[in-house]
């Protein structure tokens, strides 16, 4: 029941902002334009939503969005119409910290309809800053849509909207928690509208469930979660669960994150502090009081004292980089990829409590054969990493256990490793041995080599990493893979790629059990003796068809 009155709460808070132009103008015609909003208070009723939206009615077209100051409604062409639409009225449903007016339904039981005027549209500085921060222009990020003239100049712009119908007597101010308190692997749930006022009546404030991927900037301005959400869900909320309600900390800038040609899987938020703090001055000037950001005390883990994140280690071998799991002090696992280049190795532990960011060398003590199906290498240190806590590995693997991978995949060393969320969806066994773990956590390129862990214990699974390009399947496609398992679990091995398509698909990867590496890294840390590994390059063939993506050799069927 409080799982059902905290979505219940989350929908109530969220709406739909759309926009259109008089009748007989060109906007009109191609109109009107949506986005997702948030009902920020009540008493005035005010929505925040994204700015982008607002982009077909500039007066001075796009590159209005180059300015640093807001723009007001003058800069708007006349006579826009716009509307904030909410879910049918008539059953009084939990809020976030609203006292909700008793609206009479809309006739017919229909979306509830109410007239905005726009105060201002805000520029978030602190939310551009750390997007350029995390985000190179030489990786040729874009957000959004897949088409490349989407303008990237808006991502950072927020549009305020006073919503006279949302007034209410006593009326007060969504709740919410500054993003400042969020930790890497810490639960989210988005809320927006897909497709935006395309089909309301199907789409209108879905929820969707994911974890904090990465932070950046000022106070975690920026926010990167693997909650999946889709165009039109921009300007909606990203809330935090906590034990009496949920807690606004983040708005959807931008639903897609692409690298290049790769589609990340992640979804880029703003912080809503952040957004406050650059609103400051319009707020003032529209009479708005905003009370002060409440303080949350982040709640501590029962149970295992193990940081997952200062597993992960950045590996750089000359112009490769990739991800490695610490093993011992000095012993850590990562991909043969992601080392074969040669030339001066490199690792960088993550910072934390006691450790701070130092660069080691370290030197390849083992690597397996580019015939062997298990993509590994192992690497010694030259000095210990201070503060090292030592692995829980796992021994068993249960298909839809919640998983979560660690790696420097996506934004490499600029933010610190990413974690992404999900289950183990099959594990792949030969002779009764579990070989392959799939699961559906986001990896992207540079997570080869990452931690896998279980998201309630802490035990490591596995390791992730690129192995190989695989054989054609069944439907033509060839797959590469980039993902090991380690975990009390595994080590990632691999995503997969469509190479006919072009399209890669971050939530199916394959991973190495680590009760495939545990016992040859067992034996080197007690002998010493590199021997060891061989075990790793005598993979027999039902292995080795698995990870070729081929049947595995038996029996023919009767049927």
């Amino acid at each position: 029941l409080l799982r059902q009155n905290a979505a219940m709460a989350e929908e109530e808070a969220c709406c739909l902002v759309s926009v259109s132009g008089p009748s007989g103008s060109p906007q009109a015609n191609a109109g009107p334009w949506s986005c997702s909003g948030v009902i920020l208070s009540r008493g005035p009723g005010l929505v925040l939503c994204q700015g982008a939206v607002f982009t077909p009615f500039l007066r001075d077209g796009p590159a209005a969005w180059a300015q640093p100051c807001s723009l007001l409604p003058d800069a708007l062409q006349p006579c826009l119409r716009l509307l904030v639409l909410q879910p049918p009225a008539g059953i009084r449903r939990p809020t976030l910290g609203l006292n909700a007016a008793v609206v009479p339904p809309s006739p017919a039981g229909g979306l509830r309809q109410h007239k905005a005027q726009l105060l201002a549209l805000v520029p978030c500085g602190a939310f551009q800053q750390a997007l350029a921060q995390a985000f190179g222009q030489a990786e040729q990020w874009r957000f959004g849509g897949e088409a490349a003239e989407d303008d990237q100049r808006a991502l950072h712009w927020f549009a305020w909207l006073r919503v006279p119908g949302l007034d209410s007597a006593g009326g007060g101010w969504t709740a919410r928690a500054s993003a400042s308190c969020l930790h890497k692997g810490e639960g989210l749930l988005a809320c927006g509208s897909p497709f935006g006022a395309l089909c309301p009546d199907l789409f209108l404030n879905t929820l969707s469930r994911g974890v904090v991927s990465n932070l950046a900037g000022e106070e975690n301005a920026l926010v990167l979660t693997d909650a999946r959400c889709l165009p039109g869900t921009e300007g909606g909320g990203a809330f935090l669960p906590s034990p009496t309600r949920p807690l606004l900390v983040a708005i959807i800038a931008a639903s897609f994150c692409w690298k290049g040609a790769e589609w990340i899987g992640l979804t880029l938020l703003c912080s809503l502090a952040a957004i406050l703090r650059s609103s400051t001055g319009v707020l003032d000037e529209a009479g708005v009081v905003v009370p002060p950001m409440p303080g949350r005390v982040a709640a501590v883990q029962a149970g295992s004292r193990q940081d997952p994140l200062a597993w992960a280690v950045l590996v750089e071998c000359g112009a490769t980089w990739g991800s490695g799991v610490l093993l011992a002090p000095r012993l850590l696992l990562t991909c043969r990829h992601v080392v074969e280049a040669g030339g001066q190795l490199c690792v960088t532990p993550t910072p934390g409590p006691g450790r701070a960011a130092a660069v080691l060398k370290g030197h390849v003590v083992f690597a397996t054969e580019e015939s062997s199906p298990f993509d590994v290498a192992v690497v010694e240190l030259e000095e210990r990493v201070p503060g090292f806590a030592a692995l829980c590995p796992a021994d068993t693997f249960l298909p839809g256990k919640q998983l979560g991978v660690v790696g420097f995949g996506a934004l490499g060393r600029a933010c610190g490793p990413s974690v992404t969320a999900g289950v183990l969806s099959a594990v792949v066994a030969v002779s009764g041995r579990p070989v392959m773990l799939q699961t559906t956590c986001a990896v992207h390129g540079g997570s080869s080599g990452g931690p896998l862990v279980s998201s309630h214990s802490g035990r490591l699974l596995g390791k992730q990493g690129i192995s190989h390009r695989w054989g054609r399947g069944s439907h033509g496609t060839d797959t590469v893979t980039w993902a090991l398992l380690l975990s009390p679990q595994g080590i990632v091995a691999s995503n997969t790629r469509d190479t006919g398509a072009g399209a890669t698909y971050p939530h199916l990867n394959f991973c190495i059990p680590i009760t495939i590496l545990q016992p040859p890294v067992v034996r080197y840390c007690r002998t010493g003796n590199r021997s060891a590994f061989a075990e790793l390059n005598s993979a027999g063939e039902g292995v080795r068809a698995a990870w070729r993506l081929q049947r595995q050799p038996g029996h023919p069927s009767k049927l």
